[in-house]
């Protein structure tokens, strides 16, 4: 029909426009809160754009489903608010006659959220831990920035540099603190620079003087050299021991576990990811149900309310998910009653607006008095 496709072409241009507005505002969150992460050292400063990338596609089945359901709520208010919808119900249809046009719109929206929730979502957080864990494991050489002290991986030492030589691998001004074999070391230097001896790498430093004292003795050692080879680690290249339970497969997931309470954590993962398109589903629904216009209120009550609803919705999502982790409710009686509750409510809710149903209260009946009864 001409009315079909004229709401789908407009359902269009608003979830363009709300999810180009929602991924901005994501994008600028994450990378204000990547770079603060990236300044206390959990990830390496010239990979945030890579991780706000990841950390944005992670968020993106969120994203869509608000988008969707701003874009059924705002377009289906405009038409009340229009005079539309009072066209199409003089036509003999009513309300509930919108939830074909509406699905047909949005399922390629919910086979997008579906794939991504259970596909590309764990594949980017295990991109996400990939780069933490690299740059946790990064040697000491890399460690060492200008003008700060640097901790070595096993933190057993401790580096200083005041100025470097930009694009050469020497150093003024060395400062080196080791504390190992019962032994606590300072080393300095004038200068220092790299060399590779065999299949080690080594900091020579030059014009400088090493501090030695024995852990619970009194004597301390000093000795002055005019040139020192310190080993430095080099990076750890072996692979990421831990994998958190958001970054694993969907197909590990349905795997059984002997260990109940990892179970549990996979369940809830389960849960999550599939909680994240019938959410979506559902809140086409809500859209529907709670479109409408009062004059007496302004236009932004019914954003108001979208954003209330999905704020509510998704808390539910992540409380279920914390529940099923500590054992708290079962797998699928979380999805039945919060997802099969949400959609039992929002169709009844629908069903009230398509009927025109209305809550009286009962009327009171009163006793009529007769002449005789008078008299009497």
């Amino acid at each position: 029909m001409l009315f079909h496709s004229s709401i789908r072409k407009e359902l269009a241009r608003s979830f363009g426009a709300t999810f180009v507005v929602l991924v901005t505002v994501v994008m600028t969150m994450t990378i204000i809160r990547t770079l603060g992460e990236a300044g206390r050292g959990v990830f390496n400063p010239s990979d945030v754009m890579v991780i706000m990338g990841y950390t944005v596609l992670s968020d993106m089945p969120t994203i869509l489903s608000l988008s969707l359901f701003i874009a059924v709520l705002s377009v289906l208010t405009r038409m009340f608010r229009d005079s539309e919808m009072v066209i199409w119900f003089g036509s003999g249809r009513g309300l509930a006659s919108l939830i074909k046009p509406l699905f047909r719109f949005a399922w390629p929206v919910f086979v997008l959220i579906l794939v991504l929730a259970f596909l590309v979502l764990p594949w980017a957080f295990g991109r996400i831990e990939d780069l933490r864990d690299k740059y946790e494991k990064r040697g000491d050489l890399a460690r060492i920035e200008p003008g700060k002290f640097q901790e070595s991986a096993n933190g057993d030492r401790v580096f200083f540099i005041e100025k470097d030589t930009s694009g050469k691998p020497i150093g003024n001004h060395v400062f080196i603190a080791t504390q190992e074999g019962g032994k606590e070391t300072i080393t300095s230097a004038r200068s220092g620079r790299i060399e590779i001896i065999g299949n080690d790498k080594f900091l020579v430093l030059e014009n400088g003087q090493r501090l030695e004292k024995t852990t619970g003795k009194p004597e301390l050692s000093m000795s002055v050299f005019a040139r020192y080879h310190a080993r430095i680690g080099a990076d750890d290249a072996s692979e990421r021991s831990y994998i958190p339970t958001n970054a694993r497969s969907t197909l590990d997931l349905l795997r059984p576990s002997a260990d109940a309470r990892t179970e549990l954590h996979h369940q809830a993962e389960l849960a999550w990811r599939a909680g994240l398109t019938l959410a979506a589903m559902n809140f086409v629904i809500i859209g529907l149900a709670a479109a409408g216009v009062n004059p007496r209120v302004g236009r932004t009550v019914n954003l108001g309310f979208a954003f209330m609803a999905f704020i509510v919705y998704f808390n539910l999502l992540v409380l279920g998910k914390s529940w099923i982790e500590t054992g708290q409710v079962q797998f699928g009686v979380y999805l039945l009653a919060l997802h099969g509750g949400a959609l039992a409510l929002s169709l009844l809710w629908l069903a009230k607006r398509h009927n025109n149903w209305t809550l009286r209260p009962p009327r009171r009946t009163t006793a009529r008095t007769t002449p005789s009864d008078a008299s009497a």
